[in-house]
């Protein structure tokens, strides 16, 4: 079997794909714009070739690459970038050449637009927010229409933008006004705000759109606000699936069709009762995502559930089916950050002091994730939620 992984090198820690992949006899093949000489030496271990581009953006230079791979070592059989900013030349290189494992583009333009993802929550029987489509060149007066009819605040996000880029919460009409006046040339959605905890159900399915991995992940109330106020980060991945957000994350999952591949879904869970979504405690569509959360996010996972979700993976994509023992000891893997410039009570020193052996990561934050996820992270295995509270506290107080 000859794998294509799309931008192996990044996140850094997707070596592990390309070695678990490796592990299982399939022909590995990277292509990405990072220098050979800057990979890893896992990555170098466990890819059987490797082709730069100058730029990954050129579809001309993809699809040179693919046809280098395509002549040595003949008929590709999937390419994957688990990456939700390659999706869409993903799934066009895929059509191009003829690989029929993977989402086409027909099926990444549903799960790209925030709008036409609320039908398939719908019919997985999950409430979704009202909405209002903001063209480039569309009337302020039908936005203004919109807010006061479902209340301020509303927030507004490109409709298929990715994570919280470019995301802003209205709180009245001459914040609307000053949107339209400055707003990018792309198109929006407006959605009435709900005020919510954020939860995720993420996975990886099989051919048949079956559940053969699955986690949950508490995430913070108001990413948009981390990234535009400079704040600091904590998420979990829980050591317990709650029934409700499993029954409607599975149905979900085949509303969406997700099949042989990763996926995020995100929900809110009502803090307040919302007329026409639920009472509070209610679990309500928020996004979709088909690829792994983003950062450490899938080490999280392991941890939590004390699985190898990248040996998880390998097995769907060589087997159709994971021979990894599910039923282990469950976690709470705990993810805080600091920021830099911040007036932190406990530094470096004093959090692994602090907290020694239950420290599982503890690591630099690259530029590109820096925004939304502080500059140096550190994760813990902890065993309550208890703890859990206690470790975000310690890593960032301030003074």
């Amino acid at each position: 079997m000859n794998f294509v992984f799309i931008s192996p090198a990044f996140p850094r820690s997707y070596w592990n794909f390309c070695d678990r992949l490796k592990q299982r006899g399939i022909n590995v093949l990277g292509i990405g714009d990072t220098s050979y000489d800057e990979l890893s030496d896992q990555l170098k271990n466990s890819l059987t070739e490797y082709y730069k581009v100058d730029s990954m953006e050129d579809y001309d230079q993809m699809v040179r690459a693919m046809g280098y791979f395509t002549h040595k070592y003949g008929k590709i059989d999937w390419l994957e970038s688990n990456n939700e900013y390659w999706l869409e030349q993903d799934a066009k290189l895929r059509q191009d050449f003829n690989i029929t494992t993977g989402m086409k583009p027909e099926q990444v333009a549903i799960v790209r637009r925030k709008s036409t993802m609320k039908k398939y929550y719908e019919m997985a029987g999950v409430p979704v927010a009202r909405y209002h489509i903001v063209e480039v060149d569309s009337n302020c007066d039908d936005a203004l229409a919109f807010a006061n009819t479902v209340g301020y605040p509303v927030f507004v996000k490109p409709d298929g933008g990715m994570g919280a880029e470019d995301s802003h919460k209205l709180k009245n009409d001459d914040e609307v006004r000053y949107f339209f006046a400055t707003k990018q040339p792309v198109t929006y959605i407006m959605e009435e705000f709900i005020f919510g905890d954020i939860w995720s159900y993420d996975g990886i399915s099989d051919s048949n759109g079956d559940i053969i991995f699955e986690a949950v992940v508490s995430w913070p109330r108001s990413v948009a606000d981390i990234v535009n106020q400079k704040g600091h980060l904590a998420y979990y991945s829980a050591n317990e699936m709650p029934a409700d957000l499993q029954a409607k994350g599975r149905a979900t999952v085949k509303s969406f069709g997700v099949k042989s591949r990763f996926f995020h879904l995100e929900f809110f869970r009502l803090l307040e009762a919302k007329p026409g979504l639920g009472e509070v405690g209610d679990v309500v569509a928020l996004e979709v995502n088909m690829r792994p959360a983003g950062g450490w996010t899938p080490d999280m996972y392991n941890y939590a559930n004390s699985v190898d979700v990248y040996t998880i993976w390998a097995d769907m994509v060589a087997y159709d089916k994971t021979y990894v023992d599910l039923n282990k000891e469950k976690f709470f893997a705990v993810y805080a950050s600091q920021r830099y410039g911040k007036p932190y009570v406990h530094n470096f020193d004093d959090i692994r002091a602090a907290w020694g052996d239950k420290i599982v990561l503890d690591e630099e934050i690259p530029t590109a994730l820096s925004g939304a996820m502080g500059n140096h992270m550190w994760t813990a295995k902890l065993s309550t939620a208890e703890e859990k509270d206690a470790f975000i506290k310690y890593v960032q107080e301030t003074y």
